[in-house]
């Protein structure tokens, strides 16, 4: 399967984003590929907020199933959430699971006016009712495939296809 252009998608990402601002958002990326994109949109948008890094591994509904990994990161965010319009951003919305535990962790840091999802790929299969306002592009994968956004040490963004539970 021939996949899109990360770098395409994300500029795609970025005019929807810009041509809709009429908040002053803070921006809060979900580790880790979410945080590649809230850097980058963040440098592109101009925006003067500090930008928050969210680690959802301890409010996941699976963490007795996926445990603690070593680069787990903690979560850091430089500014008040308590009113906030916040655009939350990820790489990828597949269940909303995760989406799900990066809003209960930011209610742990107060209560947000708003809370807007930007991501770059939405390839469906929702478990819980979650959707993003903002998405780069929209794909159709087998269930079986696990889509994963990398960074490049250039600083490009590529999108790769895997078989769910491989090495790779």
């Amino acid at each position: 399967m021939q996949l899109p252009d990360a770098e395409k998608v994300f500029n795609s990402l970025a005019r929807k984003i810009q041509a809709d601002a009429n908040k002053d958002y803070a921006l809060v990326g979900i580790r880790t590929g979410g945080v590649w994109l809230a850097e980058r949109l963040h440098q592109e948008l101009a925006i003067t907020k500090p930008l928050g890094i969210l680690s959802v591994a301890f409010y996941r509904d699976d963490f007795d199933k996926i445990g603690l990994h070593t680069q787990i990161k903690p979560t850091e965010i430089p500014f008040e959430v308590e009113g906030a319009h916040i655009l939350l951003v990820d790489d990828v919305l597949n269940t909303g699971r995760t989406v799900r535990a990066a809003i209960n962790e930011l209610f742990d840091y107060g209560r947000p006016a708003s809370i807007v999802l930007a991501t770059l790929v939405d390839r469906g299969g929702r478990e819980l009712p979650i959707a993003a306002k903002y998405i780069g592009i929209e794909l159709e994968l087998p269930d079986e495939k696990m889509l994963a956004v990398k960074l490049g040490e250039s600083g490009k963004l590529s999108l790769n296809l895997y078989v769910k539970n491989s090495t790779e």
